[in-house]
C-alpha cells in the first residue's frame, strides 16, 4: 500500500494521461443523443398510441 504522498502523485500522474474531448465533439455528441432521445420517444409515443387505439377498439366490438 502507498503512502499518500505516493498516491496523489500517482493519480496525478494518471490523470494527465487522460485525452479529454474537443470543444466540437462534445457539442457533436450532445446533439446526437438529442435526436436520437427525440426520435426514441416519438417511436414509443406511436408505439403507445397504436396499442391504446387497438385496446379501445377491441373493447368497444366485445362490449357492443
Amino acid at each position: 500500500m502507498a503512502n499518500p504522498v505516493q498516491f496523489i502523485n500517482q493519480v496525478r500522474a494518471e490523470a494527465a494521461k487522460i485525452t479529454w474531448p474537443t470543444r466540437r465533439e462534445v457539442v457533436t455528441t450532445t446533439i446526437m443523443v438529442l435526436v436520437f432521445a427525440s426520435i426514441t420517444s416519438l417511436f414509443f409515443f406511436l408505439v403507445d398510441l397504436a396499442i391504446r387505439t387497438g385496446l379501445t377498439q377491441g373493447l368497444r366490438l366485445i362490449s357492443g
